[in-house]
């Protein structure tokens, strides 16, 4: 598979920075049941890692070098997420982060590769949010319910949970995804005329067909 000028210079930047000594932390996905980090899947909900990165470069699964990266830039995210402030993880990756840009923006002028239009990043519902969206369920009507719960199925099946034996379905606040979360709860203010906070994460309601 012939590769362009700027993926070429792509695959060698990021080359690069994982034959770079203090990478090692960076080159494989985090073993999180080895190292004891059970909370590592709850707060990192996207692992990426430079030794994949590379693969996708060499396979070709990138439609551009601005999409790869992007996935170097989500392996120091994780890592500045992950850990705390100032600690030495933190530290290294923020560091290299800032390496990283330099050297990828000679690439971008160099080659003229323009960034594709990015939809904007939505961050993850706070608690507070999710506790309002589940008091509100319980304020809307059952056909905004069966509205809701039709979107949900069609967008973020995920959040989901289905007992076919009862024919209910119950949804689960935390398996909404951030953009579809942030469109139902626009939806469920506006049948409730109401953004009152409150309960936890649950509720059970009779799945209704689609119109």
């Amino acid at each position: 598979m012939t590769s362009s000028p700027a993926e070429q210079a792509m695959s060698k930047l990021v080359a690069q920075f994982y034959a770079k000594a203090d990478a090692e932390p960076f080159r494989e996905p985090v073993d999180w049941q080895a190292l004891g980090l059970y909370d590592y899947p709850t707060l990192i909900k996207k692992p990426m890692d430079l030794g994949l990165v590379k693969s996708n470069l060499a396979s070709g699964a990138y439609k551009s070098i601005h999409e790869a990266a992007a996935d170097v830039r989500l392996i120091w995210k994780n890592c500045m997420t992950y850990n705390a402030d100032g600690s030495d993880f933190y530290l290294l990756a923020e560091d290299m982060s800032k390496k990283f840009e330099e050297k990828f923006s000679k690439i971008v002028a160099e080659f003229g590769e323009a960034p594709e239009p990015m939809e904007e990043e939505i961050e993850d519902p706070t608690p507070e949010e999710k506790r309002m969206f589940a008091k509100l369920l319980y304020k809307i009507s059952k056909e905004e319910l069966g509205t809701v719960i039709t979107d949900l199925d069609a967008k973020c099946p995920t959040a989901l949970v289905k007992n076919s034996a009862e024919d209910e379905v119950e949804i689960n606040v935390d398996g909404i995804n951030p953009k579809v979360f942030v469109e139902v709860m626009k939806y469920v203010k506006s049948c409730s005329g109401s953004d009152a906070g409150g309960k936890k994460k649950k509720l059970a309601g009779k799945k209704r067909p689609a119109n």
